[in-house]
């Protein structure tokens, strides 16, 4: 993802790969964040909007860490998003109970 977000960049600037101008340097001419963060930022987002929600609600009897009972593909398992949402909440060094607050 964010290799395809520097290459939209470099061609909004009108650069090529080969003008070997620094990722972070065209970040800063744009004046975009940085992908990574605005998807993490927004997947917590509706984590706590999901997390204020009544418990009898439709979203929030999901499991998002099922595991479907068939036989495993080769390579890596994939991520489950609780998973995902739980390293971005180690990154913002935040808990579930912060979910409450939505200022936090």
């Amino acid at each position: 993802m964010g290799v395809a977000e520097i290459r939209m960049l470099h061609w909004m600037c009108g650069h090529t790969r080969n003008d070997k101008i620094r990722n972070e340097d065209i970040r800063g001419k744009v004046g975009v964040a940085e992908i990574k963060g605005k998807m993490r930022e927004n997947r917590l987002r509706w984590f706590g909007h999901v997390q204020r929600r009544p418990t009898d609600a439709l979203v929030r009897r999901c499991d998002y860490g099922t595991e479907v009972q068939s036989r495993r593909g080769r390579g890596r398992p994939r991520k489950t998003l609780e998973e995902t949402l739980r390293k971005d909440l180690e990154y913002f060094d935040l808990t579930e109970d912060m979910t409450q607050n939505r200022a936090q």
